[in-house]
């Protein structure tokens, strides 16, 4: 079973979008079948086999989610922050102001689904292997 310490270790190698493949990899490793973020303060929520879970505490501040949906700028920050060009805080921003609730990494879909407040996909991607 999978501890918040190693999934913290495996995350500090993590500097920008860029290093999302390998940190996903990491994490298989560790045993983590998918995980959800919530952007409103960073807490991540981790699942794994036999239902085992563990949860992260927050990360920063509350961010306010925009109640609107804007995919077209949601996806061109990602594309920035995915290139190295934002830092996680800045592409958490990001997210919030583009009305990005939480994303879900499924480790055996090799995805990331991020969803709004509705619940409703924003977009899916797939992860480079």
């Amino acid at each position: 079973m999978f501890t918040i310490d190693q999934i913290k270790a495996a995350h500090s190698k993590v500097k920008s979008g860029a290093d999302f493949p390998n940190y996903v990899q990491d994490l298989i490793k560790l045993g983590v079948s998918f995980y959800e973020t919530f952007v409103s303060d960073g807490h991540t929520e981790y699942f794994g086999n036999q239902n085992h879970k563990t949860s992260s505490d927050h990360k920063y501040d509350s961010l306010l989610i925009s109640e609107k949906s804007d995919a077209e700028q949601f996806k061109a920050d990602l594309k920035a922050h995915q290139q190295g060009k934002t830092d996680y805080m800045t592409f958490c921003k990001d997210c919030a102001k583009s009305g990005v609730f939480k994303w879900q990494v499924n480790m055996s879909k090799m995805t990331c689904t991020y969803f709004d407040k509705a619940e409703n996909e924003m977009l899916i991607e797939q992860i480079p292997q």
